[in-house]
């Protein structure tokens, strides 16, 4: 009984958070593939998920210390999206953001909670 009203309340708050999500994204990965004329294998980009909902988060976030003159703030991106894809580390993201593009390469493994997943994001510049 209690285990199914958690269950419940669980997807209830699955599907608010996903009412939120304004954005879409690609994920790319960059892998191994194998021609299958030529036999020869190399690495190219592989779009593993496409128009997939999502929600941009910007936050910053403030970094002194006491031998520092002035404060750095950096800005934190986040990329809150649904915990049934599966992204691995180092993918290419590429955000649909208020009709604008924005690339990303996530940098590290996701939270993962039970409604959603948070990545935290940083401009890809090029694969490693």
């Amino acid at each position: 009984m209690m285990l199914d009203i958690v269950k419940n309340a669980r997807q209830q708050h699955k599907a608010m958070i996903e009412m939120m999500y304004e954005d879409t994204c690609t994920i790319i990965e960059y892998q191994s593939t194998k021609d299958p004329i030529t036999k020869i294998t190399k690495k190219q980009e592989v779009t593993v998920f496409e128009n997939q909902p999502c929600k941009l988060s910007f936050s910053s976030v403030k970094n002194a210390n006491t031998s520092e003159i002035a404060t750095t703030v950096t800005q934190v991106v986040k990329l809150i999206l649904s915990n049934n894809v599966d992204i691995k580390a180092g993918s290419k993201i590429i955000v649909n953001h208020n009709d604008k593009e924005f690339i990303y390469k996530n940098s590290g493994e996701a939270n993962v909670f039970f409604t959603h997943q948070e990545i935290s994001l940083e401009l890809f510049k090029e694969w490693t």
